[in-house]
């Protein structure tokens, strides 16, 4: 068990920061019974895990443009993992979750925003897989999804409803196209599932701006009221940013490149 004056492990930042990952700034304070649980488990105290984790929203620039600079004192090895995460977000997703899950199997989070019941993953996903593949794509979408609700407070980016039913982390390059960043945060918008597959199929994209383009193929159906008010109207609305891993541009780019590119789009057939 660690003492609260020795030195974090390897192990200690990942499972930290895969909570970081799950928790919405606002809560990462001592006395979040969450902090509490993974502080008992790797025997420190919910101050120094709280610590940990607004040291790591010190090197988030999602976090430290808006004048939020958190503590301002990471360290080496904070910053270091940061950087492993950012080089490798399905390696050390699946590694952080692990070790996470084995410290709090005992003691199930309680509070932690939107904890990934609701999974989601396409049969596609699957295909293939033997059954040890498939768990592991179950820690990976799992990782993803609680990143990307907690990020926007579980809430729709662009209508704000929070029925985690209603809710699907969405990928803005597809999963199967970008292996490399399919887990980063920063590749991720929090969609109802309508504004999902409107997304997904290029009916809607998001400019550099972050503000909503509807795709004139969808503006042919103006007459239809639910299309109107549902999808068209938000045409020019900017999505509420992210507290943490705000979307990267380039992504956005390449999604609303590709439905420009596509074939399938110029032939008026989505």
């Amino acid at each position: 068990m660690a003492s609260k004056h020795s030195r974090w492990s390897r192990e200690e930042l990942l499972v930290a920061f895969n909570l970081y990952c799950q928790m919405p700034f606002g809560k990462m304070h001592s006395r979040n019974p969450d902090i509490i649980r993974l502080a008992n488990a790797i025997g420190r105290t919910p101050s120094s895990v709280s610590m940990k984790l607004v040291n790591f929203a010190s090197l988030d620039p999602s976090i430290t443009s808006t004048g939020r600079r958190g503590l301002g004192n990471a360290s080496r090895a904070d910053k270091a993992i940061w950087d492993e995460f950012n080089g490798d977000w399905e390696g050390l997703a699946v590694e952080s979750a692990t070790h996470f899950n084995d410290l709090i199997k005992e003691q199930p989070l309680a509070q932690t925003a939107l904890k990934g019941q609701y999974l989601d993953i396409e049969e596609s996903d699957y295909e293939g897989l033997t059954r040890s593949a498939q768990v592991q794509v179950r820690i990976k979408q799992s990782f993803f999804r609680k990143a990307i609700l907690s990020s926007y407070g579980g809430r729709c980016c662009i209508t704000q409803i929070s029925e985690p039913r209603l809710l699907v982390a969405s990928h803005i390059v597809p999963w199967k196209t970008d292996p490399k960043n399919r887990l980063n945060p920063r590749n991720g918008l929090c969609l109802s599932a309508l504004h999902d597959k409107a997304f997904d199929r290029g009916l809607i994209a998001i400019a550099d701006n972050f503000r909503v383009q509807v795709s004139p193929v969808l503006m042919r159906f103006g007459n239809e009221p639910f299309i109107n008010d549902a999808l068209i109207a938000i045409h020019g609305q900017r999505i509420a940013l992210p507290e943490k891993f705000r979307p990267e541009v380039s992504f956005l780019r390449w999604h609303r490149e590709y439905w420009n590119d596509s074939a399938y789009s110029k032939s008026g057939l989505l």
